[in-house]
């Protein structure tokens, strides 16, 4: 049993951790000029092509038909949602969106109240307005302050998409993982990511332009660590996932918040690193306030 438990606590440090580095490669690589459907699908087909040197070392026999049309959803949500993050990482500071991601626990609020009938509690309120506080001091960093007028900038537009498709993915993630395993809902993860995002860049066409042609010996580096990063953030999220309940797990990956606005500080020179740090740390009390009540 607490064998179980450290390597459950290494997993869950693992996941706060990477994916916050790979938010770093994904905007390196994208204000390098490379377009964020490009490093969607690329990062997408390094992983499946890991996955196919282990695919015959697993059983599919008793998978069922519910697996794959889990799998499906799954990659369509997961792949549209990256690619809003990438396009937001391109365009705006790390430290700014990264907090933006504890909105999560209110938008799943408030589908639980049009969609569901679950009014919120006393403690639920709290947490809302605890993020919403905490959001004032990151927030009000930018330009246009804690104002209206911010939504409509693109990156916190596309950051808001990203949040909402990641999140329902998270529910699609689980079911696929309880029809087969850990391993199987990873590697059905990379394939069904990879299809889509494909798609994506082809309906796009901007894989003749912002695509191949700019990958030289240094971005071919950085695509290796950042499928390297994200392979690692989705495998310890499943396991996380399949050891905890979903909610819990989320409110305890918003500690990847604070890491966000430190590698945006340290690495992309972003200002105002106090006031985002205790924006961040309000967000995610409040944020885990509402999951836990």
């Amino acid at each position: 049993m607490t064998t179980q438990i450290a390597i459950l606590a290494i997993a869950i440090l693992l996941r706060i951790f990477s994916n916050p580095v790979a938010n770093v490669f994904q905007k390196k690589l994208t204000i390098s000029g490379i377009s964020p459907l490009f490093v969607n699908f690329l990062t997408y087909f390094i992983l499946g092509l890991g996955c196919l040197a282990f695919i015959f070392k697993l059983d599919w026999s008793g998978i069922s038909s519910e697996f794959w049309i889990y799998s499906i959803i799954m990659g369509l949500l997961g792949a549209l949602g990256n690619l809003f993050l990438v396009k937001a990482l391109q365009a705006g500071d790390l430290s700014v969106l990264g907090p933006i991601n504890a909105y999560k626990a209110v938008i799943s609020m408030l589908i639980g109240v049009f969609l569901l009938q679950e009014m919120p509690t006393l403690w639920g309120l709290v947490g809302v307005g605890l993020i919403i506080a905490g959001s004032y001091f990151v927030l009000n960093t930018t330009e246009e302050g804690f104002t209206w007028s911010l939504f409509k900038r693109k990156e916190i537009q596309f950051r808001i998409w990203a949040m909402i498709l990641t999140a329902t993915e998270a529910i699609f993630v689980k079911k696929v993982i309880l029809f087969s395993s850990t391993i199987q809902a990873f590697f059905s993860w990379c394939w069904f990511g990879a299809i889509f995002s494909f798609v994506l860049l082809l309906v796009s066409k901007q894989y003749q332009t912002k695509g191949a042609n700019k990958i030289n010996a240094g971005i071919a580096g950085s695509f290796a660590a950042l499928a390297v990063c994200i392979g690692l953030m989705q495998f310890t999220t499943n396991y996380v996932f399949e050891q905890i309940p979903v909610g819990y797990a989320l409110s305890l990956f918003q500690l990847s918040v604070l890491v966000n606005i430190f590698l945006g500080y340290r690495i992309f020179k972003e200002q105002d690193i106090y006031k985002k740090l205790i924006g961040g740390i309000i967000m995610i009390i409040g944020s885990v306030i509402i999951i836990m009540f």
